[in-house]
C-alpha cells in the first residue's frame, strides 16, 4: 500500500484518533468516520480492530505496507519484547527524529527536509528517511535550511514533541540522541500487541 497523501483530517476522522506525526491540525468535531452512511457503521471485527491499529501506526509514521512489515520481521529477530523493538525502530528513523526534534511540524514535513538533503547526521549529509540513528548521533541542518518556513514552524511550540532519548538546542538548531526510545516516548496512544497479533495471523 502506498504511502497516504490524501485529505488528513479525514483519515483522522477514519482512523478514529489523533496522529501527531501526520498533521497539528486538531480533530475537534466531525469525529465519527466519513461519509454520508458513516454512522450506520458501527460493527467492526476483530480483524478489522487489528488492521486498524497497525494502519494507525502506519499512516502516523508515513510508512508504506512493505516498510512496516520488515520493521516488523526486523522487530521479530530482535533481542526482546518484539512490539518494544517495532517502536523503537520506528521511532529512530530520521525523519521522525528530525520531526520529534521540532525541526518541522510534522513527519512528512521532515521527510521533505531529508529528502532535500538539509539534513546533517554527524556533519555527513544523509538523505534517506529511513536512516536509524543511534545514541551519540548529532542532528543538524545546513544553514540555508535553517531559515526556512518548514523549521520556524517546528519551532514555534519549541519542546512539546521533545521525548527523553533527545537533547535539543533550540538555539543551534541541533539535537543529540542520548539514548533509545521507549514506549514511554511515544506520542502516539496505540495498542502494539495488536499490531503483533496482525501480522502473526
Amino acid at each position: 500500500m502506498a504511502r497516504y497523501t490524501g485529505p488528513r483530517l479525514r483519515k483522522l476522522r477514519r482512523l478514529g484518533i489523533y496522529l501527531p506525526g501526520l498533521t497539528r491540525k486538531p480533530l475537534k468535531t466531525r469525529t465519527g468516520a466519513p461519509g454520508q452512511h458513516a454512522h450506520a457503521r458501527t460493527r467492526i471485527s476483530d480483524y478489522g480492530i487489528r488492521l486498524r491499529e497497525k494502519q494507525r501506526l502506519r499512516v502516523n509514521y508515513g510508512l508504506g505496507e512493505r516498510q512496516l512489515r520488515r520493521l516488523f520481521d526486523r522487530a521479530k529477530k530482535m533481542k526482546g519484547d518484539t512490539g518494544v523493538n517495532l517502536l523503537m525502530l520506528a521511532e529512530s528513523r530520521l525523519d521522525n527524529v528530525v520531526f520529534r526534534s521540532n525541526f518541522a511540524p510534522t513527519i512528512p514535513a521532515a521527510r521533505q527536509l531529508v529528502n532535500h538533503g538539509h539534513v546533517l547526521v554527524n556533519d555527513k549529509k544523509v538523505d534517506i528517511a529511513s536512516f536509524r540513528v543511534n545514541p551519540g548521533d548529532n542532528i543538524t541542518l545546513r544553514d540555508k535550511a535553517k531559515q526556512s518556513l518548514t523549521v520556524q514552524e517546528g519551532q514555534k511550540e519549541f519542546m512539546r514533541f521533545a521525548p527523553t532519548y533527545l537533547e535539543v538546542e533550540k538555539d543551534e538548531v541541533r539535537a543529540v540522541v542520548v539514548g533509545r526510545p521507549t514506549p514511554e516516548d511515544l506520542m502516539l496512544e496505540i495498542d502494539v500487541n495488536l499490531i503483533i497479533e496482525f501480522y502473526s495471523h
